[in-house]
């Protein structure tokens, strides 16, 4: 710190602090007027990376020796940044389940821009969603990691920040971080303009514009930042680190300001939605970490229920009956995709789902397949492509991962008593 200007924590002191204090008077805003928990729980988590970069950063400017402590804090609440804002999309439009209905039929096209130009189409199907959340829960778990192996080999003197030298893990600690990282930032992307134009009532531009800015830029930064020492722009890597959390302190209030306009507590004031639940239960929903828990267990090890999927286009072969094990949304998200069902312009009359519990079966009613009407011209300049009016294709089968070796060829119709 002897060598530190003094002009560095003359500025990060107070941006420190404005930042903090702007931060939390915004976060008891919203948990003040709690009123949608589904969205605000992950609004909240967001909005309280400001004061960990600001703290973790100004932490690390006046006590250099135990940066590193300070800076993976600072890293391990990146990826949770990520993992929230996905879940916070996915929250708006009504859950994975709602998502695939609206979708349904709909590739991604192939483009330069998204590094997809060598692949076919990428189907909008439950698989894209499932790969989606689990590019960014992949990030949210290797990142502790990462930090657990990163104290160990510094114990040991195999660590040192901004060190690229091949005797030292930093390099490919780096290598990893940037993949694991890149991975994430590029399955967020891939999400936004898949549901594009689901997102739109929420106004989330700006929204993405100041996650990325936080997150993306200021890890690039220090990237940049390091190899300006390597390269002799910077004396040394320990001014660098100075400079490095100098910038993010000052970035901090900025990053404030900006969470001010794109999370607006006002959306939600006097909404009334949801039952009051006091400041303190507001503070512990947003904080309770089981919605994290039953998600990654979800996305890794998924529950599949057993159903009977209805096709009936008409045809030579007329109505047919598949039995398969695939997900279907249930409980709380299908109810969201009922509430939810205007904005999608009747997708649930698309597909017929019949579940098949122990107890018995049930068969849907027959209604016919509504027709999506989309404009030509908003289809060409979009990178989505509707192939759901496609009459070389009888049903749109991605969601399934189907063995009907082990079936008949015809599957007979299950009775009131529930058998067959």
């Amino acid at each position: 710190m002897m060598g530190m200007p003094i002009y560095f924590i003359i500025i990060a002191f107070p941006c420190t602090v404005g930042a903090i204090a702007l931060a939390v008077l915004h976060i008891y805003r919203h948990l003040l007027n709690y009123t949608e928990p589904t969205y605000q729980r992950y609004i909240v988590r967001i909005i309280f990376m400001v004061p960990v970069y600001a703290l973790m950063s100004f932490l690390s400017l006046i006590l250099p020796d135990s940066s590193i402590y300070f800076n993976s804090i600072r890293e391990v609440y990146e990826a949770w940044v990520i993992y929230n804002f996905l879940s916070l999309c996915l929250a708006w439009v009504g859950g994975p389940g709602a998502v695939v209905l609206s979708l349904s039929g709909r590739n991604l096209k192939p483009t330069w821009g998204l590094m997809t130009c060598c692949f076919p189409p990428i189907p909008l199907d439950g698989r894209f969603i499932r790969r989606c959340k689990q590019g960014c829960l992949q990030f949210v778990i290797l990142k502790p990691i990462l930090v657990t192996v990163t104290f160990i080999l510094y114990a040991k003197g195999r660590y040192e920040d901004g060190n690229f030298s091949a005797n030292q893990a930093y390099l490919y600690i780096t290598i990893i971080y940037t993949f694991s990282y890149s991975l994430a930032l590029y399955a967020l992307a891939l999400f936004y303009v898949a549901c594009r134009d689901l997102l739109k009532p929420f106004n989330p531009v700006p929204k993405f514009i100041i996650i990325k800015s936080v997150v993306f830029l200021t890890y690039w930064q220090g990237v940049l930042v390091f190899l300006a020492a390597k390269s002799g722009f910077i004396k040394d890597a320990e001014e660098a680190a100075e400079f490095q959390n100098f910038i993010i302190c000052v970035e901090m209030l900025i990053a404030a300001v900006g969470h001010l306009y794109a999370f607006p507590y006002k959306e939600y004031a006097g909404a009334n939605i949801g039952g009051s639940r006091g400041f303190t239960g507001s503070l512990a929903h947003a904080v309770k970490l089981n919605d994290f828990y039953h998600d990654t267990v979800h996305q890794f090890a998924p529950t599949y229920h057993d159903y009977v999927l209805y096709n009936h286009n008409e045809g030579d072969e007329g109505t047919r009956k598949y039995r398969s094990r695939t997900f279907v949304p249930t409980g709380p998200e299908m109810d969201a995709v009922r509430k939810n069902k205007h904005m999608f312009g009747n997708k649930l009359d698309d597909i017929q789902l019949s579940s098949v519990s122990s107890s018995g079966t049930s068969s849907p009613k027959r209604s016919s397949t509504a027709q999506d009407s989309q404009n030509p011209e908003i289809m060409k300049s979009s990178l989505l492509m509707d192939t759901s009016n496609s009459y070389n294709v009888s049903y749109d089968m991605s969601l399934i991962d189907m063995d009907l070796s082990s079936y008949p060829s015809k599957v007979p119709a299950a009775n009131e008593g529930g058998t067959r």
